[in-house]
């Protein structure tokens, strides 16, 4: 292989196979894109030891993607139910799936949801350091925290959430900058807590270039994580969040120069007037790298509805600039999401990607609204159902309540304006 990661080959001009994969899937040029995966506009997620997988590209002019977290918990220890999750997910169209397991056997299931996955897949190593190690935090020592991300690596797993914004610096902002939920993120709770135990910097900042050397050699694209993204609406936009961010634009410098592919991970819960200045924010100060978000959610009352208020904040995000949204499920905040509830979270997700996809005028992306449109109009309830994002749902309705006219539907019945401006119209 003459190249080490696929930035490097795009900046050789080298069109890998995972580049062709991309260009199969997406309408863009064999130039744009190794221009963009060259100065790090897009990524294209693949670890060399994922051997099954069918490579995505995320990042500017490309169509959103969508991710699903699942794993197993102390409390919900579950292996077959999660895998049963990664397979729904694959047949849901997710774009990728993150591991967040805490417990239990985690390498073991790691390397069955990559054995089985087509998909990219994720991690956050500093979840995985406490479960495998079983110290306490304060105890679990910087080659610990390494050696899990070499694991994790050598596991073929495709990007890593990486902590690594979260310095001493942002620390101190934190204290001087009360906030009311404090720090959400369980990766930089972790890491604060280990932090503020040993009187020490971040592991993940002070020897960042021992990460960057370990995703270079598998090719594993840095997530950097929003340890410090708001929990609240309250404290979106404040210092401790833009302290973080302005960090992160560094470490994502510090890691092209390596050749290393990089994706900002970004909040969180934001007001609604504040998605847009948010996107804006960190593309000027990451310097155009994707962004990763989680919803944003728009309002903090909605417990059990959150997969919409995510939706909301995440059309308008991606509309404006989010290239990569993780789904929220109605479980959001109150327990372990069922197959159900992460079946709601990924439509909702899709729908604010496909939303925002349309906005942002991706080629080809309203080809299939527009198909939808000619069935309606043509009163094809067979290819009504096949277009649908939701199919199975679609058809349940469909038959749960049948017409007189098989041409209509019990809304409107009669009345039915489609069938009679096209009869008026079109005379049929």
């Amino acid at each position: 292989m003459s190249y080490s990661t696929q930035m490097n080959a795009a900046q050789k001009g080298t069109v890998t196979p995972q580049m062709k994969q991309v260009l199969a899937q997406e309408k863009i040029s064999e130039s744009e894109l190794l221009q963009k995966v060259a100065v790090g506009r897009i990524v294209i997620p693949a670890n060399r030891n994922h051997e099954n997988l069918s490579a995505k590209g995320v990042g500017a002019g490309l169509t959103t993607k969508i991710n699903v977290n699942l794993g197993v918990s102390e409390d919900c220890c579950n292996i077959d139910m999660e895998l049963e999750k990664v397979r729904k997910a694959i047949a849901l169209k997710a774009d990728a799936i993150m591991d967040l397991s805490t417990f239990g056997g985690t390498r073991d299931f790691r390397r069955r949801v990559v054995e089985i996955s087509p998909v990219m897949i994720g991690t956050v190593p500093v979840y995985d350091a406490v479960a495998s190690y079983g110290k306490d935090v304060s105890r679990i020592t910087v080659d610990d925290f390494f050696n899990t991300v070499l694991m994790h690596a050598e596991d073929g797993v495709d990007f890593m959430t990486i902590h690594a914004g979260l310095n001493r610096v942002a620390v101190e902002r934190i204290r001087q900058s009360p906030r009311l939920t404090h720090v959400v993120s369980r990766g930089g709770s972790i890491l604060l807590d280990w932090m503020e135990s040993n009187n020490r910097e971040n592991p993940f900042y002070e020897y960042f270039d021992r990460l960057i050397e370990i995703c270079r050699d598998f090719d594993v694209t840095i997530s950097l994580g929003d340890a410090l993204r708001p929990g609240c609406l309250n404290d979106a936009t404040d210092a401790p969040q833009i302290q973080e961010l302005i960090v992160l634009g560094e470490l994502t410098k510090r890691a092209w120069e390596s050749q290393v592919q990089v994706i900002i991970e970004g909040p969180g819960h934001v007001p609604l007037n504040e998605v847009v200045s948010n996107m804006q924010i960190q593309k000027k100060l990451c310097h155009g790298a994707p962004f990763y978000v989680l919803g944003p959610i728009v309002t903090d009352v909605a417990p059990g509805y959150d997969h919409i208020t995510s939706a909301i904040g995440g059309a308008i995000a991606a509309a404006n600039g989010a290239d990569f949204l993780c789904y929220v499920t109605p479980a959001e905040h109150l327990r372990l999401p069922d197959l159900q509830d992460m079946k709601d979270g990924i439509i909702a997700a899709r729908i604010a990607a496909h939303a925002a996809d349309i906005a942002k005028a991706i080629p080809g992306a309203m080809d299939w609204d527009n198909a939808m449109s000619t069935a309606r109009k043509d009163l094809d309830w067979q290819k009504m159902i096949e277009l649908a994002m939701d199919p199975e749902k679609a058809k349940a309705y469909r038959e749960s309540s049948k017409p007189i006219d098989q041409d209509v539907c019990t809304m409107c019945g009669d009345l039915c304006a489609v069938k009679r401006s096209r009869r008026i119209l079109e005379g049929r």
